[in-house]
């Protein structure tokens, strides 16, 4: 935004639309690898190349040869990582605890990824702004050697492995089809995909609120970054705290990113943005927690690489699609207006909820869920 751009929002969208292109472009083959192969080994590759990505970014940085091209190939290439980690990294934590522990282990997983984010934001800030964003890039790719010596001393004996899937053509269209006739994993994509492609611009509104709006800069994006994970972590000990996930919860965090993007929109004030920016954080972890657990949870296991796939690529392929469009409306109009969009698509997440609890309540009989969601008091977990 201020270093390879004169304050270009546009770029910024497109290096995220590059980012997260790949949840898409690579769906076909992501999902069933997850149902496939052994995950642990599987996170191990994919972590590893974010590491050996994360480096050759800062060298490039450090070394003054970095180019906005090369941004947009290295958020491309570390989407097309991503896209393979997500959805192996979200049923291995059913691997790690089982199903009766799912929903609670996805809610501590997301805990301590957003209190994560509340550190790491405002260090990368002081960071950048003292040594400079080459030398952020290197400590992140230092960072992975943790993750990838964690996997390696897995005790894997203990280990409850889920049932994998047999490889066999049309892996894909199978788990296509599972998704499209359940009504409810159906309305839920529908509410992800609106969140997802036109909700979750973060980096464009913090960025560009920070920078053109109130006139902060590294230090001060990076201490509402942090703003921010602390509404994630309260939305994360919420989720921990309920017994277990239902749909009225994607209602009810739909309609809170709504009510929050309206009041950082209208923020007349940096710290003022920010008390909007918690309220973003625990709708969008109510949301994105309840979804990811009640897809797992009612997911039969054999198909939950290839479900959980969909959902990360329904909330996060869209952005290439959003993240523009963003982009443009926060250089034209200010970035302001750009959250006006997310108040549009927080608002039309929660109709359509509304509506499928208005028809799965109603006089119609409800169409019976697939056994294994019967059976739980397991919650789900995002």
């Amino acid at each position: 935004l201020t270093q390879l751009t004169d304050k270009s929002a546009s770029a910024v969208g497109i290096v995220t639309a590059l980012q997260f292109a790949p949840q898409l472009l690579f769906l076909p083959w992501t999902g069933p690898a997850a149902d496939i192969f052994n995950q642990r080994r599987l996170l191990m590759i994919t972590q590893a190349a974010m590491g050996i990505l994360a480096l050759a970014l800062g060298a490039l940085t450090v070394s003054g040869a970095i180019e906005l091209w090369h941004v947009y190939v290295f958020a491309f290439l570390l989407g097309t990582a991503t896209a393979f980690d997500g959805p192996a990294r979200q049923t291995f934590v059913s691997e790690m605890v089982g199903d009766g522990e799912l929903a609670n282990a996805v809610a501590l997983n997301s805990m301590t990824f957003n209190s994560a984010r509340m550190i790491g934001p405002a260090i990368a800030g002081i960071a950048i702004a003292t040594v400079g964003t080459g030398w952020a890039f290197i400590a992140n790719g230092v960072s992975f050697l943790a993750v990838l010596l964690s996997l390696a001393f897995l005790r894997v004996h203990e280990l409850f492995p889920n049932a994998r899937a047999a490889r066999r053509p049309g892996g894909f269209r199978e788990g296509l089809a599972y998704v499209w006739q359940r009504d409810d994993l159906r309305v839920a994509m529908i509410m992800l995909f609106l969140i997802g492609t036109f909700g979750m611009n973060f980096a464009i509104w913090t960025s560009t609120m920070a920078v053109k709006v109130f006139h902060t800069d590294a230090h001060g994006y990076g201490m509402l970054s942090s703003l921010m994970a602390v509404g994630t972590v309260s939305g994360a000990l919420l989720a921990a705290g309920r017994e277990r996930p239902r749909f009225a919860h994607l209602v009810i965090g739909t309609g809170m990113f709504a009510i929050g993007c309206m009041m950082a929109a209208l923020a007349p004030g940096y710290w003022t943005l920010g008390a909007a920016l918690i309220v973003i954080g625990v709708s969008v972890l109510t949301f994105l927690n309840s979804s990811n657990a009640l897809v797992q949870l009612t997911t039969e296991p054999s198909m939950r690489g290839r479900v959980m796939a969909f959902r990360m690529a329904i909330t996060l392929g869209g952005t290439p699609i959003g993240a523009p469009i963003v982009g443009w409306v926060a250089d034209r109009f200010g970035p302001r207006w750009s959250l006006g969009i997310g108040v549009a698509a927080g608002i039309a997440a929660a109709l359509v909820g509304l509506n499928y609890l208005l028809r799965r309540d109603g006089p119609s009989p409800r169409r019976p869920l697939p056994a294994i969601a019967a059976a739980p008091e397991q919650e789900i977990a995002p």
